[in-house]
């Protein structure tokens, strides 16, 4: 895992919000998939730090989320 100031790089990529957000928008975060991993921000501080973590360790995280799902 690893957090970064967002940079010119991570403001280039095709960030997707989640499809739970609605069109108010509301408390998301947002991915961005690429190469060295996938890339987590909050989507209200687009400019803010960056959360990146490996390909497998997303998968995990979504996997237990679609377990607990409501």
């Amino acid at each position: 895992m690893n957090t970064v100031d967002s940079s010119n790089a991570a403001l280039e990529l095709a960030w997707f919000k989640s499809s739970y957000s609605g069109a108010e928008g509301g408390d998301c975060v947002e991915i961005a998939a690429a190469v060295e991993g996938i890339h987590i921000r909050d989507s209200k501080v687009r400019s803010g730090p960056v959360l990146t973590v490996t390909p497998q360790a997303w998968a995990g995280f979504v996997g237990l989320a679609a377990d607990q799902a409501i």
